[in-house]
């Protein structure tokens, strides 16, 4: 059906019926992959196509900065979808500039997916600048798919040469992204080498050809690091004693938070310590899955950053770390567990981790699937669910950390943040508040997991940050960022999946709420 037969069915029904106009919204992303794809010139197309067809819009849906590979972390795209399936939607048409603006999902399904939630509410998607006529023919459904498929195809060739680029720039000696470290700093040169200056904290190069390289910090960083690996190497102290040291000397690390047993050992076994600049250790390759990788796929360029450490100082600090590590067999797990039980005559993993020298509860917890069940091998009955208690200790531990993540990258951003102690509840920039909870994950007899939330009403914070835990708590999952005005009650139960309404709030990391929180200079908005 061309243009004109369009306008002249919405002008005419039958006789002296006149038929409702389509209204229509426009729906635009912006990535950072083509000029082309500017958000004024995605508009300028769909306004062409929505003025051919008398389409009035009635609004625009925008995702500025945001991938194309997922959808669930496009809040745009999240609230045209919630828009478009509710009963007091005031639009039946979504104008978009092409199928990649839609999205460069992997599995052309999932790009189908989001547009049949549409067309099942009565919503029909237009794609403005495609050859295709988006008429519901079978050529029209044919060359949607093809055209999903090359928009999933381009994202992988695209990361196949970005990938390419980053590892060339690592064997240069170039830095790829990531906070320097205690006691090194990130320093800007330009393409001929030139050093510019420091890197300050969340400050990035912004110009294309400048390079990020690592060079050792201050003398009094550089000396503290020394200073870890010689009491370390001499068996003085092992990481718990060092951080106890150091914290006690009110040394703070790179982030300012007081040391632990795990953040003495990252700086004791990372070989930029030594100058090495090492990448894809982990890859998350499209957004789809996070691989942990063997050692032979790293990718790394030796002596090229200026080293804090001696050579031979840290290979002998890893040697006495990869001993102490080295992987027990279950009945050298077991046999040691029963040594300690009858040391104690109980256990808890509290007792298991004060062996600096032994195996972690989480070797036990990976290796038996629970503490527990490695309890149970040894003949120990605990009187009490101390798995729940200790879960609920790991928690206490990480719901600190938790907040000052948040608070930390907030004063990164410019905003101003105080904190109420008592009550923990966070206020930014003198405009709202925010509550931070941790949510412990419940694994049913089925294996599905169930999560609680609990709105502290007493607080009444504007916005509840909910960290949702993995099956292990050990780690937060994703996060639920709750408004007040649309979640209310005092407890909110959550499934793996939760449907349309509630799976809005979900977020992979906590760069949404950090957003929020960000000033805007006068001159950016102009």
């Amino acid at each position: 059906m061309s243009g004109g037969e369009s306008s002249r069915e919405q002008d005419s029904g039958r006789a002296g019926e006149a038929v409702p106009l389509t209204r229509a919204v426009m729906y635009v992303r912006m990535s950072t992959d083509h000029q082309r794809y500017s958000s004024e010139n995605q508009q300028e197309v769909m306004a062409a196509y929505a003025t051919r067809r008398g389409m009035p819009v009635v609004g625009v849906y925008s995702d500025g900065g945001k991938s194309g590979l997922l959808g669930d972390q496009r809040d745009g795209l999240q609230r045209l979808i919630l828009d478009a399936t509710s009963p007091d939607r005031n639009f039946d048409a979504i104008l978009v500039y092409d199928v990649s603006r839609w999205g460069r999902f992997q599995h052309p399904d999932q790009h189908a997916y989001y547009e049949f939630i549409c067309w099942q509410a009565g919503v029909r998607v237009h794609y403005c600048a495609e050859q295709f006529r988006n008429d519901d023919s079978m050529p029209d459904y044919l060359m949607k798919d093809i055209k999903r498929l090359m928009a999933g195809e381009y994202s992988r060739e695209l990361s196949v040469k970005v990938f390419h680029g980053q590892c060339r720039l690592i064997l240069l000696g170039f830095r790829q992204g990531g906070i320097a470290g205690y006691g090194l700093r990130r320093v800007l040169v330009d393409h001929t080498g030139a050093v510019k200056g420091v890197l300050a904290k969340g400050e990035h190069k912004s110009i294309q050809t400048d390079r990020v390289v690592l060079e050792p910090g201050p003398t009094e960083e550089v000396k503290t690091v020394r200073w870890m690996y010689r009491q370390f190497a001499s068996r003085a102290k092992n990481e718990q004693e060092i951080a106890d040291v150091l914290n006690a000397r009110g040394t703070v690390t790179d982030l300012g938070r007081p040391w632990t047993r795990a953040t003495v050992h990252q700086v004791l076994t990372n070989e930029k310590y030594v100058g090495n600049n090492v990448y894809n250790r982990v890859s998350f390759k499209l957004k789809q899955k996070r691989v942990r990788n063997k050692p032979e796929q790293y990718i790394r360029a030796d002596g090229v950053f200026g080293a804090v450490v001696d050579r031979t100082l840290f290979l002998e600090v890893r040697a006495l770390i990869a001993e102490r590590t080295r992987r027990l067999s279950d009945d050298e797990l077991l046999d040691w567990l029963k040594r300690a039980y009858e040391r104690h005559g109980r256990l808890s993993a509290l007792i298991i981790d004060e062996y600096d020298a032994g195996p972690s509860s989480s070797a036990f917890r990976a290796r038996f699937g629970s503490l527990v069940r490695a309890y149970r091998l040894v003949g120990y009955v605990p009187d009490h669910d101390y798995a729940y208690l200790e879960i609920n200790r790991r928690l206490r531990g990480l719901y600190p950390q938790v907040v000052e993540q948040i608070v930390s990258t907030m004063l990164a951003q410019g905003a101003t943040v105080t904190r109420d102690q008592r009550a923990d509840l966070l206020t930014v920039n003198d405009e709202f508040t925010v509550s931070v909870v941790a949510a412990r994950c419940r694994q049913l007899l089925s294996g599905a997991c169930r999560w609680v939330i609990r709105l502290d009403a007493r607080l009444d914070p504007d916005i509840t940050v909910a960290a949702r835990m993995d099956r292990e708590n050990s780690l937060p999952m994703d996060y639920y960022i709750l408004p007040a005005l649309d979640v209310s009650g005092e407890k909110l139960r959550l499934a793996e999946a939760n449907g349309l309404f509630l799976d809005t709030y979900r977020f992979d990391n906590l760069d949404y709420l950090v957003a929020m929180a960000r000033r805007i200079h006068v001159k950016e908005i102009v």
